[in-house]
């Protein structure tokens, strides 16, 4: 598992690879590597060089051209010559294993990819025993079909004692045997954590459940810590917290547990995805969604679309959910030029004419305005989450005053 994990004590120096193509535009494929270098960042990297080429799609031989791989390749001489090494190479989209041997063969130096990254983010914020195992096996998962290039014995066959003579089992399908068998012990694992979450979840009383989600890094636990009143961890990185934190949250008299997940991000690998199915349950058993959205970003109806995809493929879509718009503190923006006859983007639009926009024609209390940093609208967003959380357990439990009764809750 080394392999993948950047130190925190040494910050290594990297350069960064993306492509522009006929289904990636300029814009987008800069946005991306923005993203990746903040995971770089995340991960303890820096990084000190861009590089993009725009072709039809990836090479499956070396995912780019040869011609901006002998650009790469001399940079990283060049750096070298200047005592200034590049001690890895990351791209911004999964590599095969026959990809990332072709490439290190040519450079010569430490290649990763997007999934690579974040996997290794994870094993690095990994705190609890269920996030650990989560996080392990889709390291293995990640890494059983690109064995062959991450040790050099691979290809060596096993000698043959008394009753075990012959060709023998090579390396190679010793270690994918080992892997197997240790990916299965996981799975069985977290089918037991999962077997424990789910009566947790049972012994939670006759509460309704609200779940925040959203992209990494829009705030969500600094929301919750304002809601709940607690001290969730709380960091500008990307994935600063991984393990899912249910609290008792009480407006008014009115109590419902406030569940903060891992956030979701784009191109987030599948074996993430099942990885954590225990922990995206939390969001799938949720009565309510808060979708918190970070609106200072320049890309967050992009951000939108992503987690309204990942909510529909791991079969959460078309719950209630309230759009909490973050960070508005932190929004910024351009006047336009009174001669410039181009159509204003969204750099161009104040704050308050943005609201007015598609965001208005969202529904009455379904689209919210905050700075959970500043505290700014959270009296008014708890009044609204007292009138939705009400109404959703009228619905759900019509005949039950449980909704005033004291509930001994503790803290997960």
């Amino acid at each position: 598992m080394k392999e993948f994990v950047i130190s925190e004590a040494k910050v290594e120096t990297a350069v960064i690879v993306g492509l522009i193509t006929p289904y990636q535009n300029e814009r987008k494929t800069r946005e991306y590597l923005d993203e990746l270098e903040f995971l770089a960042d995340t991960a303890g990297a820096k990084v000190v060089k861009r590089f993009t080429q725009r072709v039809n799609g990836p090479s499956s031989v070396t995912y780019i051209g040869q011609g901006k791989l002998d650009e790469i390749r001399q940079y990283i001489r060049d750096e070298e010559d200047a005592e200034r090494e590049v001690g890895m190479v990351i791209f911004d989209d999964e590599l095969s294993a026959k990809q990332i041997r072709n490439i290190e063969k040519e450079l010569q130096v430490k290649i990763l990819d997007r999934t690579s990254l974040i996997l290794d983010i994870f094993a690095m914020r990994a705190q609890t025993a269920t996030a650990k195992t989560q996080v392990e096996l889709a390291q293995y998962r990640y890494m059983l079909p690109r064995l062959t290039r991450l040790w050099t014995h691979l290809e060596r066959q096993r000698g043959g004692s008394v009753g075990l003579r012959g060709p023998g089992e090579t390396q190679l399908e010793m270690d994918q045997r080992i892997i197997r068998n240790r990916m299965s012990l996981l799975k069985q694992r977290l089918k037991e954590i999962d077997t424990q979450k789910t009566t947790q979840r049972k012994g939670r009383g006759r509460l309704i459940r609200v779940a925040l989600v959203g992209y990494t890094n829009v705030g969500k636990s600094t929301l919750m810590n304002r809601l709940s009143k607690s001290e969730v961890f709380a960091e500008n990185k990307l994935f600063a917290t991984l393990d899912t934190t249910v609290r008792k949250v009480i407006i008014d008299n009115l109590p419902f547990l406030l569940s903060d997940t891992v956030g979701f991000i784009r191109k987030l690998p599948t074996d993430l995805v099942d990885s954590f199915k225990s922990t995206l349950d939390e969001v799938r058993e949720a009565d309510m969604l808060i979708h918190l959205v970070d609106i200072s970003h320049p890309d967050f109806e992009e951000q939108i679309r992503v987690v309204d995809k990942t909510l529909s493929d791991i079969g959460a879509g078309g719950k209630p959910t309230i759009i909490v718009f973050n960070k508005i503190d932190a929004y910024t923006w351009t006047p336009k030029d009174p001669d410039d006859l181009t159509p204003p983007t969204r750099e161009n639009i104040p704050l308050a004419q943005l609201m007015q926009t598609w965001m208005a024609k969202m529904g009455e209390g379904d689209c919210f305005f905050i700075s959970a940093a500043q505290g700014t609208n959270i009296p008014e967003l708890k009044q609204l989450l007292y009138r939705r959380v009400r109404e959703l357990h009228v619905q759900k439990y019509p005949y039950n005053d449980f909704l005033y009764q004291d509930y001994d809750y503790k803290d997960e």
